[in-house]
């Protein structure tokens, strides 16, 4: 059975909602847009798993070609960032195609991935398989990486190889930073302004906890470089504050939410520990209770090796050295998983979250020729 064009596979995508976020009223489930995409692998006779996810509200698609062990995995998630539809020239829900770009929320990072494979993958044979091709559709990517971590407990993938196809504008990414996010709360306790001895001030318990966080940024900047990056340093982003209520009123509580990126060979998990503990610490000083809360669970870096096959064989496709990024994947889970994993996908980053997202064909088509000559060398 022949499956819809590119055009009507993404436009399909595009309309079915599938925000992930860490509010409940802009949050929606994925279903949908996975059995979208089951219903088209079917047609390709791939044999279908479909993972519930412990909300039971999100879902993952393993879907497999081939017998045996071995082969190559296609991976890409379902969700999408929420947006400002008020602020898009178009319905951010309808594609919209213009001078070879395809507009719409999701079309670059990364609902464009499935139609850029599932076209390739529609002229596959599976009489011709001497391994099997797997593609993998995720769960809340955008958010805690739910999918990806509900699949190290429940799924063995047997794939000797995997591309996850993140915007990477076409080139090949071997490594990028890890991430954890923080909230950080400081309690005190009003009181009229006019008689500051009456209150403790939330706000200027703050003020010291942001010196100690500037210190620890520079002290990590100091301990750790990796100069495969751009910014070839951990950095911290002190994001989001908010404080008070009143001008006459003695702060009550103020609230911190800060982001860090790990380079390689650092732990996301130890350095949101080490500064846990260290924040925690300053409660005698400043004279208040300190609240530290991750906001997700912590994402580790991923580094593959350079020299591995995949590597090596998507140098010689693309007559491109690989190359690190900054943002984070869902590799490092793959990865954990003994696949040789590397990030390559049409679109940019750039693009990714971005009023207006767009897709170029011209990428795709790119794309999908380098994707081809993949397969052939691990699957046919």
């Amino acid at each position: 059975m022949s499956l819809p064009n590119f055009s009507e596979m993404l436009g399909a995508l595009v309309q079915t909602p599938s925000v992930s976020n860490l509010s409940r009223e802009l949050d929606c489930s994925n279903r949908a847009v996975v059995e979208l995409l089951a219903t088209w692998l079917e047609d390709l006779d791939f044999d279908i798993s479909i993972q519930t996810l412990p909300n039971e509200s999100k879902f993952n698609l393993v879907a497999r070609k081939g017998k045996g062990r071995g082969g190559l995995l296609l991976s890409g998630h379902t969700d999408t960032v929420a947006c400002n539809a008020d602020q898009w020239t178009s319905d951010p829900f309808e594609l919209k195609s213009s001078d070879g770009k395809l507009y719409g929320l999701g079309t670059c990072d990364m609902k464009g991935f499935f139609p850029t494979i599932l076209e390739i993958l529609e002229h596959t044979s599976a009489t011709k398989l001497t391994a099997p091709i797997t593609v993998l559709a995720t769960a809340d990517e955008e958010t805690d990486m739910a999918g990806a971590r509900h699949l190290l407990d429940t799924e063995v993938l047997t794939a000797e190889a995997a591309i996850i196809g993140e915007p990477t504008s076409l080139e090949t990414v071997t490594a990028h930073k890890g991430i954890f996010t923080m909230k950080i709360s400081t309690r005190g306790k009003s009181a009229h302004s006019s008689n500051p001895n009456l209150g403790v001030n939330a706000l200027e318990g703050m003020h010291q906890i942001l010196s100690a966080l500037l210190d620890y940024r520079d002290a990590l900047r100091e301990r750790y470089h990796d100069h495969a990056f751009d910014i070839p340093y951990p950095t911290m982003n002190l994001g989001c504050l908010h404080a008070g209520d009143s001008a006459n009123r003695i702060c009550n509580n103020a609230e911190l939410l800060i982001d860090c990126r790990t380079l390689p060979g650092m732990s996301s998990v130890e350095v949101a520990e080490e500064l846990k503990i260290h924040l925690v610490s300053l409660e005698s000083k400043i004279g208040m209770p300190i609240d530290v809360e991750l906001g997700m669970p912590p994402i580790e870096p991923f580094s593959a090796n350079s020299d591995s096959k995949l590597s090596k064989l998507m140098e010689q496709l693309t007559g491109r050295t690989v190359k690190t990024v900054a943002f984070g994947t869902e590799a490092p889970f793959l990865q954990r998983m003994g696949l040789d994993t590397i990030v390559f996908g049409p679109g940019s980053i750039d693009q990714a979250h971005q009023v207006d997202e767009y897709l170029s064909l011209d990428q795709v088509r790119t794309a999908q020729d380098t994707l081809v000559r993949v397969l052939d060398v691990y699957c046919f």
